[in-house]
């Protein structure tokens, strides 16, 4: 049985401004990976409410899951709330129990709890609040779309809370194998490898140090047994 799929959708103007650089993707990839669900595809929209409605409905319809990141604070571009909503025709307002989890937090803290800092208690009908346990303001999941902070601490923190309970399929296993030599010359005994082993991902990533060309050999799969063979097979093709 194939695992199950996942998509990512960040989403703000600074990442696509190139003034703040994601870290929010690597981190769940390899968290998902050891979950045993596979992320298929990343995308990252402006803070554009139909760029943003349009990305969750075209994601949720083509993935069991989707994780989004970025838009859900308290200042007026966090519009990420109200286009989930939206997206999933679902009314939003202040939830009583988010509501409580940000009185007791801003009381501990000695600050208002504002009109600003309230917006982040808006939560879509129907949707389970994610436990956000570095700045307590929750995410909150509706239907397979799980809605987090941009944040990387606060993300990461969210996606602890929200994978034990997915279910997964097999964990995607590496290995990976160095060789000296160019694509060119090694891209037929790859291609061979990958008729012969279809259930396995083969991918070359090329380098080049002090003049000389080479290429790291990545194989990846589900079956331990199968990833040893391929890699086996390939260290024998090139002498190593």
């Amino acid at each position: 049985m194939a695992n199950p799929t996942a998509a990512m959708l960040v989403i703000g103007d600074e990442i696509l401004s190139g003034r703040t650089r994601d870290a929010n993707m690597h981190f769940l990839a390899g968290e998902l990976t050891k979950q045993g669900i596979d992320l298929k595809e990343v995308r990252i929209v402006s803070d554009d409410a139909p760029a943003i409605e349009a990305a969750v409905k075209a994601l949720s319809q083509a993935h069991d899951h989707v994780f989004t990141s970025g838009g859900i604070g308290p200042t007026h571009d966090d519009i990420t709330a109200d286009c989930i909503a939206r997206a999933f025709d679902a009314a939003i307002d202040i939830r009583a129990d988010a509501r409580a989890l940000l009185e007791a937090h801003y009381k501990n803290s000695g600050l208002e709890l504002n009109p600003a800092r309230l917006r982040m208690a808006r939560i879509p009908d129907g949707a389970t609040l994610i436990d956000n346990p570095v700045s307590t303001a929750p995410g909150f999941t509706i239907a397979n779309v799980h809605v987090m902070a941009g944040v990387p601490s606060v993300f990461q923190a969210m996606v602890a809370s929200v994978l034990p309970g997915l279910t997964g399929g097999s964990p995607l296993l590496s290995q990976t194998l160095r060789v000296h030599r160019g694509e060119g010359d090694i891209a037929g005994p790859l291609a061979a490898l990958a008729a012969d082993f279809p259930d396995l991902a083969i991918g070359s990533y090329p380098f080049q140090i002090n003049g000389a060309f080479g290429a790291n050999i990545v194989v990846r799969g589900t079956d331990g047994a199968q990833v040893d063979a391929a890699v086996t097979r390939l260290a024998k093709e090139f002498e190593l």
